[in-house]
């Protein structure tokens, strides 16, 4: 099943050779260190670089995606010093004539542009060929509706230009979020900026991974920013809609917390091969999707507790199939695939018909690495359906998707003989996967 204009479901070439996943040889009783958040990472870099003085990023994620809205905002004007995992972020005035790469990173494809419209001057953004298919009409429609100067030559995609005039005035607009909570989360983090301030309406037939929208009013808030959100009742009538009033962005000294939707595949692990996997920095409270890893997973047939800010998840090899709806994290789809794909029963995921459209086609790259290896999946409406069958060895193609890569290192636990292709790929929000997997499975901290 494929939906227009989703992303292309191609193996792309790579000069990597194939990365053999380890199997597994006992239980595990390892700890992670988790590098910091993508999505707060690259959230709280932007308010920063829109805040009312320097601000200081600590435990920031440094990744591929990271280092493109580095550049994307030293672009536009912004001074941004990196060191390590500590970013200083220095304000300045947004300037035009200019071009960011947007790589394959969502986040800057779909942050920056309502950025830019407050530079003085044409932004040129484009990025990898993959990029070039997924969806942006959404913001790029809302922009024109606010009256800043738009040219995609009517794609609604890559490549694209916003000309600016250094001032945006503000309003209300009409947003089709369907394919993207990120079309919302990006005119939200702009907004206070805007003369009169944003309101964004949901107009679309689904709303998938509200958590990362509330994610972005969090983080505005923290800032100083007045949000105001209404319409997320669940009734029929209801239009989601989120009020940014205008006003100062406060520059702040901030810590990251840690991916937890990257923790995903390792605390998985401890189900596969047995035994317990650690990830410190464990929030108690937090916007993260990630957060619905433990649930998950001790529906599956883990264990879990949390202390001290550990969390540490304990399997003894046993994985049960689940029916689950994961709309509100739709980026833990791969992992959970995995998981499905060796379990002891079948399982149906649900709510993820937005996955078409994310770096490849999710639902239909994971149908056929499955598959490719002997196990049972159909692609459904709104996800997937997985039947357990005994797997062999075989090529993982990566799609040049970080989360393919590190679901097919998953399954490679448990079949000998998997070979992941184009691993490297993980270093968009992971630096350094392989090595972290190999750690774990060595045991000790990782």
């Amino acid at each position: 099943m494929t939906t227009p204009g989703t992303a292309p479901l191609t193996a792309l070439p790579t000069d990597d050779a194939p990365w053999a996943a380890p199997v597994a040889d006992g239980p595990l009783d390892a700890t992670v260190e988790v590098p910091g958040s993508k999505s707060l990472t690259n959230r709280l870099l932007v308010l920063a670089a829109l805040a009312d003085g320097p601000g200081v990023l600590r435990g920031a994620l440094r990744s591929r995606d990271s280092d493109l809205m580095v550049a994307g905002l030293r672009a536009l004007g912004v001074g941004v010093e990196v060191d390590g995992s500590t970013v200083h972020v220095t304000p300045a005035p947004l300037r035009g004539d200019a071009d960011v790469d947007c790589g394959l990173a969502g986040t800057v494809m779909r942050f920056l542009p309502p950025v830019a419209a407050l530079a003085d001057g044409t932004v040129r953004f484009d990025g990898d060929e993959a990029a070039r298919v997924r969806p942006m009409a959404p913001v790029l429609d809302a922009l024109l509706q606010l009256g800043v100067g738009v040219d995609d030559a009517g794609r609604g995609r890559l490549p694209f230009t916003v000309t600016g005039t250094g001032a945006v005035r503000g309003g209300t607009v009409d947003v089709d979020a369907s394919a993207s909570s990120q079309f919302v989360s990006g005119l939200l983090l702009a907004g206070a900026r805007f003369d009169e301030g944003l309101t964004v309406r949901h107009v679309g037939s689904r709303l998938p991974s509200l958590p990362h929208i509330e994610m972005t009013v969090l983080t505005l808030r923290e800032v100083g920013v007045e949000v105001q959100v209404s319409g997320l009742g669940g009734a029929p009538d209801d239009v989601p809609t989120w009020r940014v009033l205008p006003g100062t962005v406060a520059a702040r000294d901030v810590r990251v917390e840690p991916d937890l939707s990257n923790a995903a595949p390792f605390l998985a692990a401890a189900l596969v091969a047995g035994g317990s996997v650690r990830v410190p920095g464990w929030p108690a409270e937090t916007t993260q999707p990630g957060a619905l890893v433990p649930g998950i997973l001790e529906r599956m047939g883990g264990r879990w507790s949390l202390d001290d800010g550990v969390l540490t998840v304990s399997g003894d090899g046993t994985v049960h199939g689940i029916d689950v709806d994961l709309s509100p994290a739709g980026e833990l789809a791969p992992t959970i695939a995995a998981l499905a794909a060796v379990a002891d029963s079948p399982s149906r995921l649900r709510g993820i018909a937005h996955l078409r459209g994310h770096e490849t086609d999710r639902l239909a790259a994971l149908r056929a690495e499955i598959v490719a290896l002997g196990g049972g999946c159909e692609e459904t409406d709104d996800g997937l359906a997985i039947t357990p069958a005994p797997l062999h060895g075989g090529v993982w193609h990566s799609y040049a998707d970080h989360r393919m890569a590190t679901s097919g290192a998953l399954v490679g636990l448990r079949v000998p003989g998997v070979e992941v292709e184009n691993v490297s790929t993980t270093a968009k929000t992971l630096p350094g996967f392989t090595a972290l997997w190999s750690g774990m499975l060595a045991g000790g901290r990782g």
